[in-house]
């Protein structure tokens, strides 16, 4: 029942099958508080030799959870769960010192998590039933593949994580995780949490690695599967190098998604939930809505209003419960979007707002650009920080022309109360979510991904659940 050869049938003497290439030997990572600037942690990162070792032991431990009973693994789940519970504002405060998500954000993600995970507790074994094949003798068998590799991102550090370990548990497989390298304490954290509520060694790794041997991880024989959140780039190089070792993957990459505003839309609803829509996570979430396009007979007042209320909100100290939003992960990333507002503006765009602070940490106010051509270089950007996008549509149809013109496609909104209306978006919409009359957000109960340059495949329900399984069909003779 082995995944493949046990280490035991390994000559001793070889060497690691995953090699580090020239420029890519393994330096310290850093944990640096985002609003300070201070380096408060380091942490070691694996060798070529610790790599392999957790290959093999991920091997291991894949011949004995698949044996598991949907009891034992339901069982840890909620064992997990009770560990956020536990620990919630410890772990809240670990996410904002490494990548300044806001206090208040941060114990609600982690919150989050022991939600997801009690979810699939008590509904994850019906999604495993097996299934009579119609019209035949047989039935349908959902069994684990194997060790899987997720690559994960800092901007959910933890509710990422969970999206992935969650059904990995419940599926009999095993997970290795490459968080992102500036939220490894967070990592160490899950991985230590596992084995507190009682995982077997192996269950979950947390690879304390840099970006260079993921390629090589992935081609090993012991890797049956890959999944990654991230950009749009590393998702393509991932995936060809998955499709070059013939490994399914999911990816759940960027998005530019469209938050539209209708005649019909109650307009106090409309401009709240646009701002906090905007600003969750200090606007470095794949579907918070980024650009935002009215209808013209309620342009201008959506744009007043919606102006002032998102302008009005302030930048500061992440761990200050009066504050609005917290710092960008890192000056780095703060970098990147003023570069994004300086080419918006040498192509025509009107800024208002997005002011950078004095000081120390990678703080940005929000803002807003407007007088952007919806078909212009813009629409191949996704803008990870405090900063919206405002369109103009003539109507409906000119609505989902904007929203469709970009590359991406993984969330969507609409505000409107025209039934007509909200069939049109729904059917019209060229996205993997659409959410009507509230801003868009992933939840356990429902599949979360995209299409287009957004990537595919599904996370999250029981269509996530069984991305990473063996779908067997079963004959019987009588």
């Amino acid at each position: 029942m082995a995944a493949g050869p046990t280490q035991s049938a390994r000559n001793a003497g070889t060497p690691p099958l995953v090699r580090f290439g020239e420029g890519d030997q393994p330096t310290m990572m850093h944990s640096v508080n985002p609003a300070t600037g201070e380096t408060f942690a380091s942490h070691e990162p694996l060798d070529e030799q610790g790599i392999e070792s957790a290959l093999a032991l991920a091997e291991e431990q894949a011949t004995k959870w698949r044996l598991t009973s949907m009891d034992e693994r339901t069982q840890l789940l909620s064992a997990i769960a009770d560990r956020f519970d536990a620990h919630r504002d410890g772990l809240a405060e670990m996410a904002t010192k490494e990548m300044g998500k806001h206090i208040r954000e941060a114990r609600a993600e982690v919150e989050k998590c022991g939600t997801a995970l009690r979810y699939f507790a008590e509904h994850g074994p019906a999604m495993l039933e097996p299934e009579k094949i119609p019209g035949g003798k047989g039935e349908l068998r959902w069994l684990p593949i194997g060790p899987v590799l997720a690559v994960m991102p800092w901007n959910f550090p933890y509710w990422q994580v969970i999206r992935f370990l969650t059904p990995t548990v419940l599926a009999g497989n095993v997970g290795l995780l490459k968080h992102a390298s500036n939220v490894q304490g967070v990592g160490k954290l899950i991985a230590d949490m596992v084995i507190e509520a009682g995982g077997p060694e192996g269950l979950f790794q947390n690879l304390a690695i840099p970006s260079g041997p993921v390629a090589g991880i992935i081609k090993d024989d012991r890797i049956r599967a890959a999944t990654l959140t991230g950009s749009e780039p590393a998702g393509r190089a991932v995936a060809e190098v998955a499709g070059g070792a013939l490994k399914k993957v999911v990816l759940e990459l960027g998005g530019s998604d469209p938050f539209i505003v209708m005649p019909s839309a109650d307009m106090d609803d409309a401009v709240e939930t646009a701002v906090k829509a905007r600003l969750q996570n200090s606007g470095q979430s794949c579907i918070c809505g980024k650009r935002m396009i009215a209808h013209a007979d309620i342009y201008d007042e959506f744009a007043e209003r919606f102006t002032e209320a998102l302008c009005s909100k302030r930048a500061g100290d992440p761990f200050d419960e009066e504050s609005d939003i917290g710092p960008l992960s890192s000056e780095e990333q703060r970098q990147t979007v003023l570069d994004q507002l300086d080419k918006a503006k040498k192509a025509g765009g009107q800024l208002t707002g997005a002011e950078k602070p004095d000081g120390e940490g990678a703080y940005l106010h929000p803002g807003l650009l407007t007088g952007l051509d919806p078909a212009g270089e813009m629409r191949d950007e996704e803008v990870f920080g405090p900063v919206a996008m405002l369109f103009e549509a003539k109507d409906v149809d000119d609505a989902i022309r904007i929203a469709n013109i970009t590359p991406y496609g993984l969330g969507s909104a609409v505000f409107t109360s025209d039934a007509d209306e909200q069939e049109a978006f729904i059917t019209g919409l060229d996205a993997g979510m659409t959410a009507i009359n509230q801003m868009t957000a992933s939840t356990p109960e429902a599949p979360f991904g995209g299409v287009k340059n957004s990537g595919h495949g599904r996370e999250l329900a029981r269509f996530g659940l069984h991305e990473f399984m063996n779908l067997k069909s079963v004959f019987r003779a009588d």
